[in-house]
């Protein structure tokens, strides 16, 4: 018989791919890990690791191994949603993750929301762009919110994507500067010799910039770099220079700047509620994914730029749907998990 903890363990080496990766990651000691996979292979009676002096990687039944092990603790997490579902009441702990930006946004709404649920606890984290989906995948967390610049977010096999807003960027300026006064015409290319400030190249928001100052005319202008979008933020205030940045970056308060919203369609992002489809219906999940969407809503409501998200035939399923749906059984859920 195979121990679940074992197989979570093979799963995890297969996505860190190395002993002491994956050690720090659950927390074990190397050693552990080892001794761990060794006893995995004696149930099996195979050899799913292949090891070096130096190095370690999965053999082809290792491979194998682990998307069966995918697959049982998936159907693990279904069954004990199915039976959490029933008992019907929000309890334990929920870990979510959140890009900084949406971390800050969405904190105080889902804590209102949640505190009424006493046996609930909620461990909101932040984890930069690109990780969130992998940490919901992993386990490590239950709920991420992403953010999506080009699109690419969609359901998977495994995966659940609940679209929450449409985030444009905005042009931040401090009080007294010119385009403070919303009766002025605001055009890009008058802005060449602005100090223009922005997070490091390569980060996500950057790239969008980037995009936005193509149409400028000419060779882009080079902004200042700072890392996080509350510093950059914090400079505008101080009269030090302007910035384009999602709008929702706004919801952290910061007095001292004047909003302007860029004419026609701008560069934005989406931001998506990504969940694992077996987990759903637990009812700490699902409360939770229910906040999450309530926060959303009344984040669109108190900063204008932002918009609801809106559904069409390519975006991922409405939280209101999803949630409303009933569930039978384990066996259910497994079915539409899998596509079956």
């Amino acid at each position: 018989m195979l121990e679940l903890r074992r197989l979570v363990l093979i799963c995890e080496f297969a996505r860190k791919g190395s002993i002491a990766a994956t050690a720090e990651s659950l927390g074990y000691s190397p050693s552990a890990v080892s001794q761990q996979l060794a006893a995995l292979e004696r149930e099996t009676g195979t050899a799913l690791i292949d090891r070096t002096a130096r190095s370690a990687e999965l053999t082809d039944a290792g491979r194998r191994l682990v998307l069966h092990a995918e697959r049982i603790l998936s159907m693990v997490e279904e069954a004990e949603s199915d039976l959490s579902a029933h008992a019907g009441k929000p309890a334990g702990r929920v870990v979510v993750t959140a890009f900084p930006t949406a971390a800050v946004a969405f904190a105080p709404a889902l804590a209102r929301s949640l505190r009424r649920h006493t046996e609930l606890t909620l461990r909101l984290g932040q984890s930069r762009s690109g990780r969130g989906m992998r940490e919901v995948q992993s386990g490590e967390v239950d709920i991420a919110l992403v953010d999506d610049w080009y699109g690419g977010v969609r359901d998977s096999e495994t995966l659940r994507v609940f679209p929450l807003l449409r985030d444009p960027l905005v042009l931040v300026v401090p009080r007294k500067h010119r385009l403070a006064d919303p009766e002025v015409p605001l055009d890009l290319r008058e802005l060449r010799d602005e100090p223009w400030m922005a997070t490091p190249d390569g980060e996500p928001s950057r790239l969008a910039v980037d995009r936005l100052l193509v149409d400028v005319g000419g060779t882009r202008p080079t902004p200042w770099e700072f890392e996080g979008l509350g510093t950059i933020l914090s400079l505008v205030a101080k009269g030090i220079g302007i910035a384009a940045v999602p709008a929702l970056a706004l919801a952290a308060g910061v007095r001292g700047l004047a909003v302007r919203q860029f004419p026609g369609n701008p560069v934005g992002r989406d931001v998506h509620a990504v969940a694992r489809g077996s987990s759903v219906h637990r009812p700490s999940v699902s409360v939770t994914l229910r906040a999450i969407h309530v926060a959303a809503r009344y984040l669109a409501a108190d900063l204008d730029p932002v918009r609801p998200a809106e559904r069409s035939r390519d975006s991922g399923p409405a939280v209101e749907e999803l949630l409303r749906e009933p569930v039978r059984s384990a066996s259910d859920v497994v079915g539409r998990s899998f596509g079956e």
